[in-house]
């Protein structure tokens, strides 16, 4: 059983940065490898909303809302996904969870970011 695991979220100023990291526990490497993955954010009493993917080729999609202050990216050999967050601003608080394409039933806890002054 696959199990994503998010982590990295806290708690930061505006104007300031953090790093997620996402493992994906169970995963066979060449699954991992051969198909996207991809990182949603939710506040509550709202829809989960994507953020950023990144396919197995490695091509980078980002939500208008993040773009040209987060960047994605993975490592294979570590089965691991991140996303580099710059430049956070209130309205990115949320719950952050990643997710595997070939498993996308599977969820994780998700890691709070939090941005506030």
């Amino acid at each position: 059983q696959v199990q994503p695991v998010e982590s990295g979220g806290g708690f930061v100023q505006p104007g300031g940065s953090l790093t997620l990291s996402c493992v994906f526990r169970g995963i066979i490497t060449s699954v991992f490898n051969s198909n996207g993955m991809a990182w949603y954010r939710q506040v509550p009493e709202k829809q989960r909303e994507l953020v950023a993917s990144i396919s197995s080729s490695g091509t980078t999609s980002y939500a208008d809302f993040v773009k040209g202050r987060f960047t994605v990216s993975k490592d294979s050999a570590r089965k691991k996904m991140y996303l580099k967050m710059n430049s956070l601003q209130p309205e990115d608080t949320a719950v952050y969870y990643c997710n595997h394409f070939f498993y996308p039933s599977a969820t994780g806890q998700g890691t709070q970011v939090t941005v506030s002054s």
